[in-house]
């Protein structure tokens, strides 16, 4: 008998992996016998099928893998969750509680988080992409669970990052944390909750899916598609998609507020159209020089990739920069945006730009605050108080607010320059979609030079709204 018993499987957990000794079998799927250890191994992703087949084989074995954190009974308080948000949660159970919820900003997807750990019930890590959203998870989740429904108190939430360095029954960590730590800490949660959850396929942070043994995943995210496609891999990392809501939707059921989306086409100057046109043919001519044919994204690759060697490639790079610099930053468009400006002096207005130089020149020219990625933490939450309170009515971003910060209500939105991006735009519109007192309708404004690239760029990101909105006319998917 004792004989026999040593050679029953023994999970362990090390750096990552799950690593089985003293295993007999000739295969287990989702593992590779690995030479140094004589053992066979596993990404901690795959601990829960592993387990299962073992059970299902009827086979004897001895599991030192989970070292999950001791966690109370969370109760629910003060949140009642709106019937698309219960529907999504059902989605998710009936899913094995594993997959993604895509939802648009706005909408309350910490909502769904939260429930979604007191369903649970057990130690949760909450990844997040920005400190800012580590704080707002934090407050949240103090606000909103307690461990006690007779006398009911906040509960203490661990962080990992931004200084932080404590581990409790829920936690919430950057990716960039995650990342480092996931090799130690993968065998301590059940649960694990991807905010912002189109981030994770990108090559280093997918370690951390693959690292966690956690039976439970959870995505959220108003996007869920890359532009490099990487998104195909989130079925494999968390779970496919259990539910989905376009902003339209929400919009007519009241959730969000009505909103409409202009665009406003302005001429350069002649001298910038003149400087544009010299540049932007520099550009085309050095690419067919080159031997690409047209201006994809993927040449682009390869002529970045070039100019660091080819001096046709970088004469073809720095054409192309200062044309789209003309482009993005015309006079023409500072022009336009102050005509609105007078039009609207008591809205909630967000001006979005794709540069910092821009930020800077409208905040100077207008005498509006402004919140970059260099502005310190003390500062951007004065000019957000600031902005909820009225105190000022605008403020100029570049694409530090696209995601991450929880910006107060503005009606006005105005996009002086972005990219092509699909997400980009939705996440723009987020920033103005939540529901106004009175009624209003939310107003998103784009700003567009004629007779250059920009145009077709504004189209990509409509065209890939539009897409969007379609792909979210239904909201169960997968289940």
């Amino acid at each position: 008998m004792s004989s026999n018993a040593t050679q029953n499987p023994k999970l362990f957990f090390d750096k990552g992996t799950i690593r089985i000794e003293d295993s007999k079998l000739i295969r287990i799927p989702g593992t590779k016998f690995d030479e140094r250890s004589k053992a066979l191994r596993s990404y901690g992703l795959n601990y829960s099928e592993i387990v299962e087949y073992l059970k299902k084989s009827g086979l004897d074995f001895t599991d030192n893998v989970p070292d999950f954190i001791p966690s109370p009974v969370f109760q629910m308080r003060n949140l009642e969750l709106r019937d698309y948000q219960l529907q999504a949660i059902q989605n998710w159970e009936k899913s094995s509680m594993r997959g993604c919820v895509i939802l648009p900003t706005g909408a309350g997807k910490t909502a769904i988080g939260i429930k979604a750990i007191q369903k649970v019930n057990a130690s949760t890590l909450i990844v997040v992409p920005t400190i800012d959203l580590m704080e707002q998870w934090t407050n949240n989740i103090t606000k909103y669970l307690s461990t006690d429904s007779q006398n009911p108190q906040g509960i203490f939430v661990g962080q990992l990052g931004g200084g932080e360095d404590n581990l409790q029954a829920i936690t919430v960590t950057t990716y960039d944390s995650a990342y480092l730590r996931a090799s130690t800490i993968g065998n301590q949660f059940k649960l694990i909750i991807f905010d912002e959850v189109h981030h994770l396929p990108a090559s280093g942070y997918r370690s951390i899916a693959e690292q966690f043994i956690s039976p439970y995943r959870l995505g959220l995210t108003a996007t869920i598609e890359r532009e490099d496609e990487l998104h195909e891999l989130i079925p494999y990392l968390t779970g496919g998609v259990v539910f989905r809501l376009g902003s339209q939707e929400l919009s007519d059921q009241k959730h969000l507020a009505e909103y409409s989306i202009n665009r406003i086409q302005v001429n350069l100057t002649p001298e910038e159209q003149k400087e544009y046109e010299t540049n932007h043919t520099k550009f085309l001519t050095n690419l067919r020089q080159l031997g690409f044919k047209v201006p994809s994204m993927y040449n682009l690759k390869r002529l970045i990739m070039m100019s660091n060697k080819n001096k046709i490639a970088r004469e073809a790079m720095l054409a192309r920069n200062k044309a789209n610099e003309i482009a993005l930053n015309s006079q023409s468009k500072i022009d336009e945006l102050q005509k609105i400006l007078q039009q609207n002096k008591n809205t909630k207005t967000i001006i979005f730009t794709q540069n910092n130089k821009m930020v800077y020149d409208l905040s100077n020219r207008f005498l509006i605050p402004y919140i970059t990625y260099k502005t310190i933490k003390e500062e951007r939450r004065d000019v957000l108080e600031g902005f909820k309170s009225g105190r000022y009515n605008a403020v100029v971003t570049s694409r530090v607010l696209d995601e991450g910060v929880d910006v107060p209500d503005a009606e006005l939105g105005i996009i002086m320059s972005g990219t092509g991006s699909g997400r980009e735009l939705i996440q723009r519109l987020g920033r103005i979609l939540r529901p106004k007192q009175d009624g209003r309708k939310a107003r998103l404004v784009e700003l567009v030079s004629k007779h250059t690239r920009e145009t077709n760029t504004s189209a990509k990101r409509i065209t890939a709204l539009n897409k969007n909105s379609t792909n979210q006319n239904s909201s169960s998917y997968g289940v």
